[in-house]
């Protein structure tokens, strides 16, 4: 008959480190791997396969809240794209399709302060 391998008893700071691995590994938290039993390896990795399968079946993950509250009538209107909302903005902000204002026209006129006085005079002392 071969020599069957026994697994060596840990004990102390070596059953703890042994149980973190374990639960760490199945993706437990670190106060879900304390509560682990087990004396070796073996037998904590599949404590912790089991305890996880568990934790998850019975518990499945809630779906985040979404924030924000109701959403704006410009994003709820139908045309809820980003192409739409795309030419909401430029349509707004007075765009062409390339995304630029469109040209200004040059000024007219000899360039001076059209509200420049010059109905004073300094004094002259």
């Amino acid at each position: 008959m071969p020599d069957e391998i026994i697994p060596t008893p840990l004990a102390g700071d070596a059953l703890e480190l042994a149980k973190l691995r374990a639960g760490l590994s199945a993706g437990l938290t670190v106060e879900q791997s304390a509560r682990l039993s087990g004396t070796d390896e073996a037998t904590l990795t599949a404590d912790a396969a089991a305890y996880s399968a568990e934790m998850s079946a019975a518990n499945p993950v809630p779906q985040a809240p979404r924030v924000g509250g109701p959403r704006g009538t410009d994003v709820t209107g139908g045309a809820g794209t980003v192409a739409a909302g795309v030419a909401a903005y430029r349509q707004r902000a007075g765009l062409d399709e390339n995304g630029q204002k469109p040209p200004v026209a040059p000024r007219t006129g000899d360039g001076r302060n059209p509200f420049r006085e010059t109905t004073y005079r300094l004094e002259n002392r």
